[in-house]
């Protein structure tokens, strides 16, 4: 039995669920996702492993997967693209994950307290992906089942019982490995148990470009404790509409993991999902791609599902979330979490504001609430589901990306500026409202305004600026607003320092700056608790 193709027409009337059974049935002589555990997937490091002090792990870029041929002995394959992440408590509890290009026996996390004494080995899990190659036999062309198909492997060790606060050297390996290619030693550094100082960094739309390598060394350059990647990573699904007929090149995610090793390998890597996460080929919700490459947080949480979670570090609450389930402009997923994603927000928001460590609650996800980029404006479902909650609890600052771009609007609450905030403002988020900053130029192509930047040295403040904002059934809405503060057209990064209270009554801080590629200062303001 043969399946025909489908048209992107086609595929456009079903939902992303819809295309993946499809997709199932006509692949149905070919395991599309296979493996599994390979040891064990997480073991007490325990406490009894010391601090050190850090050190970077860097690798050379490499530009895509080499084939299993390449490799007739285990014992002779490399590991590439290390990226680390926390779980659901930073003080405690972080995931070491890493490539192989052919399938190894027995892999390994060792962690230890300096790189000479990596005396705990933790198993570790493989997860094999074998995915179509649609960027040259698109599915509109021939029937799936004909199509080629690239097989990669993904592995991930979780280490629990850390010590708050700490520095940890790992390596990684796998069976008959000789150590001396176990390859260069990384680190990461657990959150701390009271209230200090500390930097993160955060953009979206990154890519595999010279400019995206450019903003992986401005991040190390930061010196922060972690990143927020606010969704469209690799781009290896170039279409962006979470379509089985998009182009897929499962490669490009290998190129992507060597590219921003230098600063995952070692700085925590915290990303939510974009629309160019969306594969219909893995799993009905189209993550099953994105459970394979990536440890998110909340996996071994049962009331929320990989794709968004929360996590909190010193005095600031960050929440991850998936708007594709709030997505008018795209709706290949809409709705797909049946309500629960907002159900958790309220909640996951509620227990924050009710946690007096918690001086500040930063969310971010992929598509804008506000934006006045041309390309995909602002999201309406957004607006509807999520900006309620972001009043009702007074979230301070919301990081999107979608639109490649940087822009910062003023205080917003209820859809409307309190006032205006130019550059070098101090706001007051628990009377003015939520800030809405869009750092969607992490490093693919950029999109642009229809009203001139304004900038730090480039202020042209234009009183009423055109915008969009895209409703349900496909419909946009044009309007004017005025809380369009900050407009930048190029490649960006955003910067967050939080500052606790001083014991002499001086407020809590988050200073936050939009720098350019270079490194030069786009935008800069503070909000207070």
């Amino acid at each position: 039995m043969t399946t025909s193709p489908m048209n992107p027409e086609q595929a456009k009337r079903l939902s992303l669920a819809e295309q993946h059974e499809w997709y199932r049935r006509a692949t149905s002589r070919r395991s599309l996702l296979r493996g599994g555990a390979v040891g064990a997937g997480a073991l007490i490091a325990g406490p009894a492993i010391m601090a050190g002090s850090a050190a970077a792990a860097t690798t050379k870029r490499t530009p895509a997967l080499l084939t299993k041929a390449s490799y007739p002995n285990g014992a002779s394959v490399p590991a590439f693209g290390r990226h680390v992440a926390f779980g659901a408590d930073p003080q405690r509890e972080v995931s070491v994950s890493w490539q192989v290009p052919a399938p190894v026996k027995n892999p390994f996390l060792r962690v230890g307290s300096s790189p000479t004494d990596l005396s705990a080995r933790i198993p570790a899990e493989i997860r094999t992906l074998t995915t179509p190659r649609s960027d040259t036999v698109p599915v509109d062309s021939v029937p799936p089942s004909a199509a080629p198909t690239i097989t990669q492997y993904y592995v991930h060790a979780q280490v629990d019982n850390l010590w708050p606060g700490r520095t940890y050297y790992y390596s990684v390996g796998h069976a008959g490995l000789d150590p001396a290619d176990l390859g260069e030693v990384g680190t990461f550094t657990t959150a701390p148990n009271k209230p200090e100082t500390f930097t993160f960094t955060a953009f979206g739309d990154e890519g595999v470009t010279y400019d995206a390598v450019g903003n992986t060394t401005l991040i190390r350059a930061q010196g922060g404790a972690f990143h927020l990647h606010a969704g469209d990573c690799s781009y290896a699904e170039s279409g962006g509409d979470g379509l089985i007929t998009d182009p897929f090149d499962p490669r490009i995610w290998d190129s992507f993991f060597t590219e921003i090793e230098p600063a995952a390998g070692g700085l925590p890597w915290q990303v939510a999902v974009g629309n160019h996460e969306m594969e219909p080929w893995y799993s009905p919700d189209g993550y099953g791609g994105q459970y394979a490459r990536w440890q998110f947080p909340g996996e071994a949480s049962s009331s929320a599902p990989p794709t968004y979670y929360s996590f909190v570090y010193g005095n600031v609450g960050v929440i991850s979330l998936d708007a594709n389930d709030v997505s008018y402009e795209i709706p290949a997923n809409l709705g797909y979490s049946g309500g629960a994603q907002t159900t958790w927000l309220g909640q996951t928001l509620a227990a924050l504001r009710a946690n007096k460590a918690v001086d500040f609650i930063v969310a971010y996800f992929h598509h804008c609430a506000y934006s006045t980029c041309t390309a995909h404006g602002s999201e309406g479902g957004v607006r509807q589901y999520w900006a309620p909650l972001f009043d009702q609890y007074s979230v301070d600052l919301v990081i999107n990306g979608h639109n490649h771009i940087y822009e910062r609007t003023d205080p917003i609450i209820g859809g409307s500026s309190t006032g205006e905030t130019p550059i070098g403002s101090t706001i007051d988020a628990a009377t003015q409202g939520t800030t809405y900053v869009c750092a969607g130029a992490g490093g693919e192509s950029l999109y642009s305004f229809d009203a001139s930047d304004s900038y730090l040295g480039h202020i042209n403040n234009v009183p009423s600026i055109k915008a969009y904002v895209n409703e349900a059934n496909g419909t946009t809405v044009n309007q004017h607003v005025t809380w369009s503060r900050v407009r930048y057209t190029g490649y960006c990064l955003l910067v967050v320092q939080s500052t606790p209270k001083a014991w002499h009554g001086a407020p809590a801080s988050l200073n936050v700056r939009g720098l350019d590629e270079s490194g030069t200062e786009l935008d800069q303001f503070t909000l207070i608790r």
